[in-house]
C-alpha cells in the first residue's frame, strides 16, 4: 500500500506489461505509467518503433498477437528481467469491416484472434506471476462496440463483445487470487484506428492520454475497490 496515499497501491517496483505499446492508446499508457514510477514491459510487433527504449526500468519486447507462442516468450522475458509481473494491459487490437453479407471469414478470424485469443493467451502466460503478486491487475482495453451495437462493423462488435466476456470470466475466476480485472471501453479515440465519425473531428473524440489516466487510476486502486468496467463516451448515448 502507498503510505502517502493509503487508498492507492504504490507503483514503485511494480511491473506492468502493455501490449500494442508502440502507438496510440498503448503508447499513451506507457508514457503515463512511466511517469507514475512503474517498471514497464512493452510488447509490439516492431519494438524498435516504440518511443520508450529498453533500460533498467523498461523492457521492449517483440509480441505478435497472431503467434500463439509469443505471449509465453514475452512473459518469460519479463520475468527474466524484473523477476515479477504485477499487471497486464491488454491493449493491442484489430479492426476491419465485416458484415453478415461477407462469406470470406478471414477478417472475422483475424479480429477474433487479436481481440480475444491474444488477450486470453497473455492472461494465461502472466497468470502465475499475477497470482504471486497478491494484488495483480489486468486491464482489458475493449470498446463501447462490445457493450452495445450502434454502427459499423458487425464483426468488430462480435470480437469486442467476446472480449467483454473474457473480462467478466477473468474477473470472477481470478478474484480470490487478489487479481482485479477491469474493462476500459472507449468509443472513438484520436488514433490512427479511429473510424470516420460523421462530422466529428479529432478534437471531439476521446484522447489517448485520457484513456491512459483511467488505466492509471484502475491500476492503483486497492483490492477492496475494484471496478468491473469503465465505459467512456465522447458523446451522450444511453448504455445498458
Amino acid at each position: 500500500m502507498n503510505t502517502s496515499n493509503p487508498g492507492r497501491l504504490d507503483p514503485n517496483g511494480r511491473v506492468i506489461m502493455i501490449s500494442g505499446a508502440n502507438r496510440g492508446i498503448g503508447a499513451a499508457i506507457a508514457a503515463r505509467l512511466r511517469l507514475d514510477g512503474y517498471r514497464l514491459s512493452l510488447g509490439a510487433r516492431s519494438p524498435e518503433t516504440m518511443a520508450q527504449q529498453s533500460s533498467d526500468d523498461c523492457l521492449c519486447q517483440p509480441f505478435d498477437a497472431l503467434d500463439a507462442e509469443s505471449p509465453r516468450a514475452w512473459a518469460d522475458a519479463t520475468m527474466e528481467k524484473f523477476g515479477r509481473i504485477d499487471g497486464l494491459i491488454n491493449n493491442a487490437g484489430a479492426a476491419a469491416q465485416f458484415g453478415f453479407e461477407d462469406e470470406d471469414e478471414a477478417k472475422l478470424d483475424h479480429m477474433l484472434e487479436v481481440n480475444l485469443k491474444a488477450p486470453y493467451r497473455l492472461i494465461r502466460a502472466a497468470l502465475p506471476h499475477l497470482q504471486a503478486s497478491g494484488s495483480g491487475r489486468i486491464v482489458n482495453v475493449t470498446s463501447l462496440a462490445g457493450i452495445r451495437y450502434k454502427r459499423g462493423s458487425a464483426g468488430y462488435a462480435i470480437s469486442k463483445f467476446a472480449a467483454m466476456g473474457l473480462n467478466s470470466a477473468a474477473r470472477s475466476l481470478l478474484w480470490d487470487d487478489g487479481i482485479r480485472v477491469t474493462a476500459v471501453a472507449p468509443g472513438p479515440v484520436n488514433t490512427d484506428m479511429m473510424p470516420q465519425m460523421g462530422g466529428m473531428t479529432r478534437e471531439d473524440v476521446t484522447q489517448p492520454e485520457t484513456i491512459a489516466d483511467v488505466v492509471a487510476l484502475v491500476l492503483a486502486m486497492p483490492n477492496n475497490a475494484s471496478v468491473a468496467a469503465v465505459p467512456i463516451n465522447a458523446v451522450f448515448e444511453p448504455l445498458p
